[in-house]
């Protein structure tokens, strides 16, 4: 079954929490594992999102520290900070989801996942990470 955009995004955000929980295991192991459990299959944004959170993790978590205000990523709660690190690396690296589009899909997601209080917070930390992005596009 092909998955939509959205069931794509849901998947990727539940391999990102779920490595939360599996440090030290290798990024390769747990998604072949989690995609045979999941019968996600062979889907390259699933794919590119996964991998590349990981891949560029320092720099999300960079960005998440400046951003929220008074927070380090490591007192975020674990959803909220996979939530914040896919949405800002739809901003950064993919060209084919607009930043409004990443923004409205993480509340969406954390409305779904995780507590309310957290919504304002992914929201308002995503807004000012999007200012930055298109400051620094438009230099």
């Amino acid at each position: 079954m092909a998955m939509n955009r959205r069931m794509a995004r849901e998947a990727a955000f539940e391999l990102l929490f779920e490595t939360e929980f599996k440090q030290g295991e290798a990024r390769a192991d747990i998604f072949a594992l989690s995609t045979e459990n999941r019968e996600i299959g062979e889907d390259d944004y699933i794919k590119a999102v996964y991998f590349g959170v990981g891949e560029h993790q320092n720099e999300l978590d960079d960005l998440i520290n400046k951003h929220a205000k008074g927070w380090k990523v490591t007192r975020i709660s674990r959803v909220s900070r996979s939530i914040l690190r896919l949405a800002i690396f739809e901003m950064r690296y993919l060209d084919d989801v607009p930043h409004h589009v990443a923004i409205n899909e993480a509340v969406e997601l954390s409305k779904k996942f995780d507590e309310e209080s957290a919504r304002a917070f992914v929201n308002g930390v995503l807004n000012s990470i999007k200012d930055e992005l298109l400051g620094a596009e438009n230099v």
